[in-house]
């Protein structure tokens, strides 16, 4: 009985209190609509007019997202006007917990931190291929936290930026580099495997000719003349793209009668004629 009457109370009070305020009420929730819709609509124009002028994705993104939080600021500061709360105290409470908050969260604010660095130095974008303390792939997403990249394998990587900012980092852009090498026996013609290989590698549409592929000798080694190649492939395609290089190169040569030889010593035994038995 007595928590009914406890609940009859607090429903009163609500009640009460939305005949009392009611028009405040609604103008307070017209406002958040209006500024709610606005703030997007906004964001979507800053969006827009970024791309229109070639900025980069991750740095629109991030201008688009600043522009919605100060609208939705000033609406959540006018919403809370017609009910006649003053924010200077609101602030002034916010301020102070941010202050104490901002201790128990120095890592994740460090991150935020080299984050707005990483947005604003950019020293990689969205697309590009990025290789740092032995991971690499194209970078999907970059955020105020974490920058995301995504392997051929499908893998999604999430890298805290504060393990960014300061390390050495290797930015390749949209490709990754291939060396490797194939060698030909020492009856064989250089020149020859080269044009073949050079005839290959212009035959792939994903590889680029800027820059172009470098072919040559690489080593005379004890049973071959090793021919060294390096192109650029796409990070996605790595592996996909060198197999299929791989093997084009292996049915090229067989058919141009290019030996491909494997490693092998002569031996000659030298007998002692004036042995006897």
């Amino acid at each position: 009985m007595e928590e009914l009457t406890q609940l009859q109370k607090i429903v009163s009070i609500i009640i009460d209190f939305c005949v009392r305020y009611s028009f405040q009420i609604v103008g307070a929730l017209i406002i958040l609509g209006l500024g709610i819709y606005i703030a997007g609509w906004i964001s979507k124009f800053v969006v827009r007019l970024c791309e229109k002028k070639g900025l980069d994705v991750t740095l629109t993104i991030f201008m688009a997202r600043i522009v919605k939080l100060i609208i939705l600021t000033f609406v959540i500061i006018m919403a809370l006007g017609k009910f006649g709360i003053s924010v200077a105290p609101l602030i002034a409470a916010l301020g102070a917990m941010a202050f104490g908050v901002s201790f128990a969260l120095q890592g994740p604010l460090s991150n935020c931190g080299a984050g707005l660095v990483i947005i604003m130095t950019r020293p990689f974008v969205v697309g590009n291929t990025i290789s740092m303390e032995g991971v690499h792939g194209v970078v999907e997403e970059v955020t105020l936290a974490t920058t995301i990249l995504s392997t051929e394998d499908g893998e999604r990587i999430t890298i805290p930026n504060k393990q960014i900012v300061g390390e050495v980092l290797i930015n390749s852009f949209e490709n990754k580099v291939v060396e490797t090498s194939i060698g030909i026996s020492y009856e064989g013609d250089p020149e020859t495997a080269i044009a073949i290989v050079r005839e290959i590698l212009s035959s792939f549409p994903k590889i680029p000719t800027d820059p172009s592929p470098q072919i040559g000798i690489e080593e005379y080694a004890d049973s071959s003349i090793n021919i060294g190649m390096r192109y650029w492939v796409p990070t996605k395609a790595y592996y996909e793209t060198l197999y299929a290089v791989n093997l084009s190169i292996y049915k090229k040569f067989k058919d141009a009668g290019i030996t491909i030889p494997y490693p092998q010593r002569d031996i000659h035994i030298v007998s002692d004629v004036n042995q006897t038995a």
